[in-house]
């Protein structure tokens, strides 16, 4: 499931690297260690601190006592500190919410195991009151064993979570990495790597008022942008404020030059002009290394227009087929003059980017890496594809719909197949990059529910059209985003009843085989759709469950 976003707010992320060049003349005594520098010094001392006020926040600690607490224990200023309670809290509230959403898939894995455990024991019970071979009888047991075990382990698990949900608590977090603890423990990795990914970052959020962020600033000098972080853990108190906290002097800072990628070079410059707010995190790696993440909230594009139509985008995990819908709901050609833009940054191999077009509006663009390369590549593909699907919609004028589908864990079951291509299928990835592409592009955007678009377009727009099952799909996601209702016409239901008198013809009713014709679940499909297609419904919404299984097995 993709992550939500805000009614009116989108972040955008842009990675640099920061090479500091100016460092302050002395050490702190008292916070440093051994020949760190002071940045190293004020990296440990905020990770030291976020960790603490976690612990401060499961005590059910305010915020005032951590802020105040957290600059007397770890020299920070009360803007360090309260970031560090920041990221404690989102750590707490996204360990909350697993909890929660574990617990649910949990409760629908288990579910199904007990089914399948049922089904098995019944087939092995109908086995042996036959007397059939001994090898189908021990696979048999094999199944059922294997079923009970992880019967088991799901109860036990979902055991757990209740548990933990009852007493309002949460899993042990592990800072640092649990994988790579684990690691550790098992003697396959360096404590002093684990040690590293505990204190190794700085993060301080930005601030309206205070013109972007007042403890790590970012400023261009003309030529060449530059990154300051202060480090508050060498300023000295001079006196105590209203609320009891200390007041510190002007902290030093640590002056460097700060790489961004060209193609976000212009947009920093103008946030910058601007005075707007952005947050900063510093991460430093094994290697000594500093990698600056900027993440900037921008204000959502408009809602979308669809007096010219839209572009329905159906993705899949080769590639995204792409329907120009007109603003009647039917597909309509591409303009004239439209070509895909072909990206210039690609060329490892022929056939590496695909556009096969399709009349009447429909083309699909196929990346047949997407289904296998490594994560870094894939990565860097679905930005290349999000930014020609987004140049298409821009070149047309018409807002992006795509479907808002669910490859939550709670669907990854037995069935290797479909867990293998759920895994792989990095959807969010696709859709947080045509969002943020289309965010800055201006082009509005919108998500619609999934519910059977793939059925309803082989149904009714797959022959009509001459189109794969996929670009079917997206005219469906184009309707059901502009309103349209899909209902079954006289033609659907004329091809209902001739593949009934085909199956019929081809097996003997009264032994069905499986697989073959008139199957009993086919037959008892084709009576549902018999008596609902019958009366004179206004909606037909219980009818494609039953057409999907009905494509399904005549396929």
């Amino acid at each position: 499931m993709p992550k939500k976003h805000e009614k009116n707010k989108f972040s955008i992320t842009v990675c640099g690297e920061f090479f500091p060049e100016i460092y302050p003349a002395h050490r702190s005594s008292k916070w440093s260690r051994g020949e760190e520098d002071p940045l190293t010094t004020e990296m440990r001392l905020f990770c030291a601190c976020m960790r603490w006020a976690f612990n401060r926040l499961l005590e059910g600690a305010s915020r005032h006592e951590i802020k105040k607490s957290g600059q007397e224990l770890f020299g920070l200023n009360s803007r360090y500190a309260d970031d560090a309670r920041l990221k404690a809290q989102a750590l707490l509230d996204s360990q909350t919410e697993l909890l929660k959403l574990e617990n649910e898939e949990t409760e629908e894995k288990l579910g199904r195991a007990r089914k399948k455990l049922s089904l098995a024991m019944r087939k092995l019970a109908k086995a042996e009151e036959k007397g059939a071979a001994s090898e189908v009888i021990e696979k048999l047991r094999l199944a059922v064993k294997g079923r009970n075990k992880r019967v088991v382990s799901l109860a036990k698990r979902l055991a757990e979570l209740k548990d933990y949900r009852e007493k309002g608590t949460i899993p042990e977090v592990v800072f640092g990495g649990r994988r790579l603890w684990e690691k550790v423990c098992q003697g396959r990795a360096a404590r002093e790597k684990w040690r590293h990914a505990r204190r190794n970052r700085l993060y301080s959020r930005g601030d309206e008022s205070k013109g972007g962020n007042p403890n790590i600033k970012i400023f261009y000098d003309g030529q060449d942008f530059r990154l300051a972080v202060s480090l508050s853990h060498l300023s000295e108190q001079t006196g105590i404020d209203k609320l009891g906290r200390p007041r510190m002097s002007q902290a030093p800072r640590v002056e460097g030059k700060l790489w961004l990628p060209e193609k976000h070079r212009e947009l920093v410059q103008i946030w910058l002009a601007m005075k707007l707010p952005y947050a900063v995190e510093l991460i430093r790696t094994l290697e000594g290394r500093y990698l600056v993440h900027l993440t900037f909230e921008v204000v959502r594009v408009q809602e979308p227009d669809f007096a010219k139509g839209c572009l329905a985008i159906d993705t899949n995990p080769d590639g995204v087929a792409l329907c120009n819908v007109s603003a009647s709901g039917q597909p309509e050609p591409w303009p004239e003059g439209f070509s895909v833009p072909y990206p210039g940054n690609l060329g490892k191999y022929e056939g590496e980017f695909q556009v096969i077009p399709y009349p009447n509006g429909f083309l699909y663009i196929r990346i047949p890496d997407l289904a296998h390369a490594s994560s870094f590549r894939r990565s860097y593909l679905i930005g290349v594809l999000a930014k020609v699907v987004v140049d298409i919609a821009f070149f047309s004028g018409k807002p992006i719909v795509l479907e808002n589908l669910n490859f939550g864990k709670d669907r990854l079951d037995t069935n290797k197949k479909f867990n293998r291509m759920a895994s792989n299928f990095p959807f969010a990835k696709m859709v947080g990059a045509m969002y943020r592409r289309a965010t800055k592009e201006g082009v509005p955007f919108k998500l619609v529910s999934p519910r059977h678009t793939s059925t309803i377009g082989y149904w009714k727009y797959m022959k009509r059209y001459a189109v794969s099952v996929h670009c079917a799909a997206a005219l469906v996601i184009g309707r059901r985003a502009m309103g349209f209702r899909e209902r079954v016409t006289e033609e659907l239901r004329q091809l209902v009843s001739q593949i009934k008198q085909n199956l019929t013809r081809k097996v003997n009713p009264d032994r069905p085989e499986e697989g073959k014709g008139m199957t009993r679940r086919v037959r008892a499909c084709l009576r549902r759709l018999e008596e609902r297609l019958s009366g004179e419904q206004e909606a037909y919404n219980s009818v494609w469950p039953d057409l999907k299984l009905l494509a399904l097995s005549v396929r």
